[in-house]
C-alpha cells in the first residue's frame, strides 16, 4: 500500500503549530472589557466579568461539558485582558489577576509591562485554548458580530475596502500589520466609554475593521 498521502501524527502535529503560529486574531472581548472597566475601575473578578459579558449576550456557552466551558470562557477573558493591559501600557495600567482586576487609570509608567510573563505567555497564545486555529477563527468572527450588533452597526455604514482604508487614513496598500495598529489606535482614542469618545464614530471603526481584518 501507498503511504506517500497520509500524514504522520508529527506531520499533523506541525501542521496544527503552524496554524496556530500564524494566527493573529484580535479578541473583540477587550473592547466591551475595556467599557465595563472605565465604567468600574476595580472590584471584578474573572468569573464576575464573565457573568457580566454573558448578561450583554457577548459571552455565551462555549462547550457542552461544564468544566471545559468553565476554561474556555476563563482563558477568552485572561487572553482579553492581556491584550488590553498592552494596549492601554504606558497610559493606565491594568493589574491582571485571576482575583483582583483593576485599572490604575494615568499611572502605567509606574508599572513594568513583562513580556516573557509565563501567566501572559500562555493566556495569549492560541495554542493553550482547547480548539483548533479554524474553530478559534470561528469564534472570534461570532464574537465579533455580536459585539457588532451590541454597539448598533448592523446597518452597514462603511461600504467597502477601499472606504474603510480612507476611514483609516491609510493607503490601499497598508499592510495587516499597519491596519491593525491604527485600528487599535482609533479604538482607544473614539471609544465611547472615554470623555472624548464617539459611540457614531466608534461603530463606523467596528465596521472598517470587520472589513478589513
Amino acid at each position: 500500500m501507498d503511504h506517500s498521502n497520509f500524514d504522520t501524527a508529527d506531520d499533523i502535529a506541525s501542521q496544527d503549530l503552524a496554524s496556530f503560529q500564524s494566527l493573529d486574531m484580535e479578541n473583540p472581548l477587550l473592547w466591551p472589557i475595556m467599557g465595563v472597566l472605565r465604567k468600574q475601575p476595580s472590584g471584578w473578578k474573572v468569573h464576575t466579568l464573565s457573568t457580566h459579558l454573558q448578561q450583554q449576550g457577548l459571552l455565551l456557552q462555549l462547550d457542552e461539558q461544564s468544566d471545559k466551558d468553565l476554561f474556555k470562557r476563563n482563558f477568552l477573558i485572561m487572553n482579553a485582558l492581556f491584550q488590553l493591559q498592552e494596549l492601554c501600557y504606558p497610559e493606565d495600567w491594568l493589574q491582571v489577576e485571576a482575583m483582583d482586576i483593576v485599572l490604575h487609570r494615568g499611572v502605567g509608567q509606574r508599572y513594568v509591562l513583562d513580556k516573557l510573563d509565563p501567566l501572559r505567555e500562555y493566556y495569549t497564545s492560541w495554542q493553550n485554548y482547547e480548539a483548533d486555529g479554524g474553530e478559534v477563527r470561528r469564534l472570534l468572527n461570532e464574537f465579533w458580530t455580536r459585539y457588532r450588533r451590541h454597539m448598533g452597526t448592523s446597518h452597514q455604514e462603511v461600504g467597502d475596502r477601499q472606504a474603510a482604508l480612507r476611514l483609516f487614513e491609510l493607503p490601499a496598500n497598508a499592510s495587516a500589520t499597519e491596519i491593525r495598529r491604527r485600528w487599535r489606535k482609533l479604538a482607544m482614542r473614539w471609544h465611547p466609554d472615554r470623555s472624548e469618545g464617539c459611540a457614531k464614530r466608534f461603530r463606523q471603526l467596528c465596521q472598517a475593521w470587520h472589513i478589513l481584518r
